[in-house]
């Protein structure tokens, strides 16, 4: 039996107690009670009364969800507003966008009637390409500093122990001069004496012309470097190696001195010493370096045809040459570039008759592909028997077959002597008409170049 139903039974005041013990007698007495009674009349309005006040609940709680239903609705109403006013903003941003478009192209229109429709050929996207070709003309013989130190590839190919262990036993041998230059082409060696002011510097070369940032500059020989010069020279018409040698134990920095010297090493097959006095020539080139002659630009240049300007040429070329002797062929291709952007257009030294050995060694058969992409029109470097057949090989090895073949077909149409030292080198065996054809192509090809000289 509930609560409710005693309290309007038996008043109100019978469970204004709050023990425990006292609410459960009174329990126990009420049922008792409730019990005993046969029939009561007055039961059936209580029970009507019950079921007034559960109605009355009933709606209450009917009041309450409705109001719940109340809220929910408003929140909805708020959120589609909100949905509303972001849909606004995007159409606003929309419309906006769509009237600054309109102007863009009202201007341009008008732009194209006072000074006439552009031809079809000379749109925003060939202009774009053209600078990109530019730039990337100039930025593909930029040089990095990580691939200059040969020793950084022989890292890589024999592992970094072995490495250590031959600069370490190189260290403890001489270690008598510690006051060297940190320098990016060639890393010092502690044997080598320290480098005082031997007479040789860079200045710029006003005579010629500065154009699209190229900077020109040219080596200085002062009073006292002359002289030694002078020595040199009547050292080297003497024909006796110790006169050189005096002058190097005299001037132990003398560029050219150190260049014979490394000759007469070449010639004893002393490949190491004639390597370690390349360097020495190198580093004391690299030392007289004006501050803003930038190696890795591409943007500086040097006259070939000044003779105090050859020295670095030559060093460049023979220590790059005894770099690749040693597998680096990485650090061989970089100082090809090197060299090569003193004077790209010159190029006194040929250095593209061996770029392209260095680059397919060194697995840089993209950069040797876009190299030949941007330069040939002003060298013509397809014309060359090298880079046409590297040139088929390097895309051969970036999967590009079907190119590789015509490249190659190309490569023998234009040089068909090269078809028996392939032949020979693959131990195939030629057919005579193979020969006959070779004969007659030969044939046209020394007629035609003949006709051309007369």
């Amino acid at each position: 039996m509930s609560t409710r139903y005693i309290k309007k039974v038996y008043g109100g005041d019978v469970l204004t107690e709050t023990d425990s013990e006292n609410e459960s007698e009174l329990k126990s007495s009420l049922i008792g009670n409730v019990k005993s009674k046969a029939f009561n009349l007055f039961d059936v309005l209580n029970q009507n009364s019950d079921t007034n006040e559960e109605k009355e609940t009933e709606e209450e709680d009917g009041e309450g969800a409705a109001n719940e239903n109340n809220t929910d609705k408003a929140k909805r109403k708020k959120r589609k507003k909100r949905r509303r006013k972001i849909e606004n903003s995007k159409a606003q941003v929309v419309d906006a966008k769509e009237e600054d478009v309109d102007e863009i192209e009202r201007t341009v229109k008008e732009v194209n009637k006072l000074l006439g429709e552009p031809l079809p050929g000379c749109s925003f996207q060939n202009a774009e390409n053209s600078q990109l070709e530019q730039k990337s003309k100039e930025d593909i013989l930029l040089v990095q500093h990580k691939h200059l130190n040969p020793y950084n590839e022989l890292k890589r190919i024999f592992g970094s122990k072995t490495v250590k262990a031959e600069q370490n036993n190189r260290r403890n041998r001489n270690s008598r001069f510690r006051h060297l230059k940190k320098t990016w082409l060639v890393s010092a060696r502690d044997n080598w004496p320290p480098i005082t002011k031997f007479g040789l510097s860079m200045s710029f070369d006003h005579t010629m012309e500065f154009t699209n940032k190229v900077q020109y500059f040219v080596y200085d020989h002062s009073p006292s470097y002359r002289q030694v010069q002078l020595k040199f020279l009547q050292a080297v018409e003497s024909l006796n190696p110790e006169n050189i040698v005096n002058i190097i134990n005299m001037h132990s920095y003398h560029i050219d001195a150190l260049l014979q010297l490394a000759e007469l090493c070449k010639l004893n097959e002393d490949l190491a010493l004639a390597a370690e006095f390349t360097e020495r020539a190198l580093y004391c080139l690299e030392c007289s370096f004006h501050p803003l002659f930038n190696i890795t630009t591409g943007l500086c240049r040097l006259d070939y045809k000044k003779q105090q300007n050859r020295a670095l040429f030559i060093t460049l070329f023979k220590h790059l040459n005894f770099v690749g002797g040693r597998a680096c062929y990485r650090t061989s291709l970089e100082f090809c570039k090197l060299l090569l952007s003193l004077d790209p257009e010159g190029d006194p030294l040929a250095v593209i008759l061996c770029l392209d050995f260095y680059a397919l060694k060194a697995k840089e058969y993209k950069w040797f592909i876009e190299f030949c992409n941007f330069w040939d029109n002003t060298r013509n470097l397809t014309q060359l028997p090298n880079i046409a057949f590297s040139l088929a090989l390097a895309h051969f090895h970036l999967d590009n077959v079907i190119l590789a073949n015509e490249l190659l077909q190309n490569a023998l149409i234009m040089f068909p002597g090269v078809l028996m030292s392939l032949l020979e080198k693959c131990g195939i065996q030629s057919d005579e008409m193979v020969l006959s054809t070779l004969l007659r192509c030969s044939r046209k090809i020394f007629c035609s170049k003949r006709g051309k000289k007369d």
